[in-house]
């Protein structure tokens, strides 16, 4: 029995400790994986500096793309879903297959997202409707949350909240600090046009050179995130007004992009959260990357359990032959 519990001990602690970082979607040559990193310190004191304000307080362990989500992963999704008989039809700008997808609509990105959950077994994020419009989860509806029309709380993928990218982006969890700027600083990331340095973000460049790859857009956030601040801009899962009750309301989007001058880096920080966009729009700068919730301890318990009563009757099936 100690031998038993000790293993299952090993099996639940794995995930909750982020030591397996990737997530593997698609089949064969349609393969990607995104990796997250845990946005852990759950009920985190909110930021009382920033827009909007307070901001950046979440009572959960979450995970957050550690990378914006790339052409090629689009690409490859897009190539699965028509295989499998659902074309997403996903529409993106093309510069190269390691450099962040744009002209990515917030719907689209929804979508997106929700192929990733329907592939892996999981509720989709987002509601559509037969006609491809996007509507408001109801309280009929398994995994209605009150508190958020737009995300089903049963879904596994998502597109990070206002509060969610802000934490990821802006907060220090070695010294509970609240930082301006997503390099861990009061000061704005020194621009370059691409590398991993800490303290360089991926701004202040041409318009037409176009993004940096996603894992080369600058220097970690104190969570090892890369390129929430510049590169591309980045779609929120919020509405302006932070309420989601209203379909086709503006969304947020922040981080800016490549094009951001250095003269004027408000843009990239904590002061500035973007909102002109329609969902609908597709923008050649705007971007964005996926959210994951973490389950329940008593889901790993769950599986756990499952996973050992296979292995052990296996084991014994073995033994009986």
């Amino acid at each position: 029995m100690k031998r038993l519990l000790c293993g299952m001990l090993v099996f639940v602690a794995l995930p909750l400790a982020n030591v397996c970082r990737a997530d593997v979607f698609g089949n064969g040559a349609n393969s990607f994986e995104i990796e997250f990193v845990t946005i852990g310190d759950p009920g985190n004191p909110a930021d009382m500096t920033g827009d909007p304000n307070p901001a950046g307080s979440v009572p959960y362990t979450y995970r957050i793309g550690k990378y914006e989500v790339s052409e090629s992963m689009i690409n490859r999704a897009n190539a699965q879903s028509t295989a499998d008989g659902n074309p997403l039809g996903i529409t993106i700008d093309s510069r190269g297959p390691h450099k962040p997808a744009t002209s990515v609509s917030w719907f689209e990105a929804a979508r997106f997202v929700n192929s990733l959950n329907t592939s892996t077994g999981h509720v989709p994020a987002y509601k559509f409707d037969a006609n491809g419009e996007f509507q408001l989860w109801e309280p009929s509806d398994a995994g209605f949350d009150p508190q958020n029309l737009f995300r089903n709380r049963l879904a596994f993928y998502l597109l990070p909240t206002a509060d969610e990218w802000y934490k990821a982006a802006f907060f220090d969890p070695t010294s509970d600090t609240w930082f301006d700027f997503p390099n861990g600083s009061n000061m704005a990331p020194v621009p370059v046009a691409s590398g991993t340095a800490p303290g360089t973000a991926v701004f202040d460049q041409p318009f037409e050179q176009g993004p940096a790859d996603i894992m080369f857009a600058g220097g970690p956030s104190p969570f090892g995130t890369v390129a929430q601040a510049g590169n591309v801009w980045e779609w929120e899962e919020t509405e302006v007004d932070l309420l989601n009750d209203d379909p086709l309301a503006v969304r947020g989007f922040r981080g800016s992009d490549w094009n951001l001058t250095s003269g004027d880096p408000i843009g990239l920080s904590s002061s500035f959260r973007h909102f002109i966009q329609l969902p609908g729009r597709s923008v050649a700068d705007i971007g964005f990357r996926v959210a994951s919730i973490i389950p329940e301890p008593t889901s790993f318990w769950l599986v756990a359990c499952g996973v050992w009563t296979v292995l052990l009757i296996t084991r014994q099936f073995g033994r009986m032959r």
